[in-house]
């Protein structure tokens, strides 16, 4: 059995020894990811993409299966080459639920403890207390209730949070009042204090948190982005925050990364920037997910994290 790796001879180390470590009955082979297409490379019967590439599926047009490192596989589904007849399978959590829930808890309790309005004060010599609020006086709704929305909201709910979530169809989420499809979008909006959107981006996804949406939001409410960056409208963002709207957002993701020197959003104040760190790839978690797929296809059993290309994930 033979395995490419797409990957540059700079991250080799250390995939290329987790891959080999976990399937030791295969042939784990690296190729370059910028290297011409290759008519008389043999043919591999599954296909790593760690890392984009353009000429890699004119290569290798017949795989059983792609995999990638990632739970996004937007990046994927823009080849015009990737041959659509072959199964594409995501990663699903391997550690990054873990990281993503704290990052949303991080931001949820700041702004429950008003440390951004404290931090705005005290750049302006301030000094002004506000009564504290309970975690129950702030309805959170978690946008996308897949593996990684579904461990968020019951994370807010354990820490006493109200809240909501929302998914394109049924879920059922304990501690947690569940909304689906577009007929019941706008009332999981409604009045929300917290937003926090996990979607994937696909057609109906993109643009998902505009102007229209947000404004939905109770007055000084805040948006934590940890899904994709094409889901946020960023001047609608910006407009909100200037009316006052939306007091504040915390950001992991962007429409173009790195977000560009001088982006309007580096010197917001109300605005938390990070640099996609929300849920970080974790080598051997990935590595040991994917070996034990591919095992499980090579005895004819059927896998989890096939994306559906219709919906685009």
């Amino acid at each position: 059995m033979l395995v490419v790796i797409s990957l540059p001879a700079s991250d080799a180390s250390p995939w290329m020894e987790l891959f080999r470590a976990a399937m030791p009955g295969a042939t784990v082979e690296r190729r370059d990811p910028d290297r011409p297409a290759d008519a008389a490379a043999p043919r591999a019967d599954y296909v790593v993409a760690a890392w984009p590439s353009d000429t890699l599926f004119d290569e290798q047009r017949a795989p059983k299966a792609v995999f990638t490192v990632s739970a996004g596989v937007g990046h994927m589904l823009r080849l015009a080459n990737f041959p659509r007849q072959v199964p594409l399978i995501r990663v699903e959590d391997a550690g990054m639920a873990a990281q993503m829930v704290r990052y949303v808890l991080a931001s949820a309790l700041r702004f429950a403890q008003r440390f951004d309005t404290y931090a705005r004060q005290q750049r302006a010599e301030q000094w002004e207390q506000f009564p504290p609020r309970a975690p129950a006086a702030i309805v959170v709704g978690v946008l996308g209730l897949g593996v990684v929305g579904a461990a968020i909201a019951r994370a807010l709910a354990d820490q006493g949070f109200t809240v909501r979530g929302h998914a394109r169809t049924g879920r059922c989420v304990e501690g947690v009042r569940c909304y689906a499809g577009d007929r019941e979008f706008h009332p999981f909006l409604d009045g929300l204090d917290l937003l926090v959107c996990v979607v994937p981006l696909t057609p109906a996804t993109e643009n998902i948190l505009n102007r229209e949406t947000m404004s939905r939001l109770a007055d000084g409410a805040h948006v934590v982005n940890i899904g994709r960056g094409g889901a946020l409208v960023e001047d609608d963002l910006l407009a909100l925050l200037d009316s006052g709207k939306i007091s504040g957002a915390t950001l992991d993701v962007f429409r173009k990364e790195p977000l560009a020197p001088g982006h309007p959003f580096w010197n917001r104040p109300e605005i938390v920037v990070t640099p996609h760190v929300a849920g970080l790839t974790i080598a051997d978690a990935t590595v040991a997910q994917i070996a034990s797929k591919i095992a499980r296809l090579e005895r004819g059993e059927p896998v989890t994290g096939v994306v559906d290309f219709t919906r685009g994930y």
